[in-house]
């Protein structure tokens, strides 16, 4: 997609389609416990997810819990192809998702104001999962664990998520600081809301 041209694609939405239906079934067959659609920065390619979602428990006579994270391309506020974060919320909320979220491209400081966004207007749990920070010259990540659960606690404090990780740069270094710090003591008394699944 362009945010100059939203209707540009190079790839079909039923070849899209068929390629979320293809992954479903192995999934499914492996024996995941939910599906996560992340790193949306298309809203038709989120919209052909939940079409084959759809589809998919429709023929297979199941359903089990949908997560869906969309990115933020940069600090304007909106995806690849032109949409406010508020915006995609209202594009993807009729599939009801168990939970949305924001995921990529940014570091926690630079995602927070949308995730507060995101919260605000969303019906479902809210999660996120940022970069340690932005990368630098060489493409890699600087940030520390510690300075990324630092930049992470706010999330917590403000209850504007439910669930929370990393993303490109983070390690197990990154989410141990995490999990160990504020943004564990606030989470654990929310983790009960997602029954079955670890605080990440």
């Amino acid at each position: 997609p362009s945010v100059e041209n939203p209707a540009m694609r190079g790839i079909t939405y039923d070849e899209v389609v068929d390629a979320y239906y293809g992954q479903l079934q192995g999934l499914y067959a492996g024996g995941v416990d939910l599906f996560l659609v992340e790193t949306i920065f298309d809203t038709l390619n989120a919209k052909a997810a939940v079409y084959a979602l759809e589809k998919f428990f429709a023929d297979m006579g199941v359903r089990i819990p949908v997560f869906i994270s969309g990115t933020i391309v940069d600090n304007s506020g909106r995806t690849l192809s032109g949409q406010t974060n508020e915006a995609f919320w209202n594009s993807i909320s009729h599939a009801k998702p168990m939970a949305v979220g924001l995921n990529c491209a940014l570091g926690a400081t630079d995602m927070k104001k949308y995730i507060a966004n995101l919260s605000a207007c969303a019906d479902c749990f809210v999660f996120c999962y940022p970069n340690a920070g932005l990368p630098n010259a060489m493409g890699g990540y600087d940030q520390k664990g510690h300075e990324m659960a630092e930049e992470i606690r706010p999330f917590c404090e403000e209850n504007l998520v439910n669930a929370i990780g990393g993303c490109c740069g983070s390690t197990p270094e990154h989410i141990a600081a995490v999990a160990g710090g504020r943004a564990r003591a606030v989470l654990n008394s929310i983790s009960d809301l997602l029954v079955g699944c670890n605080v990440f």
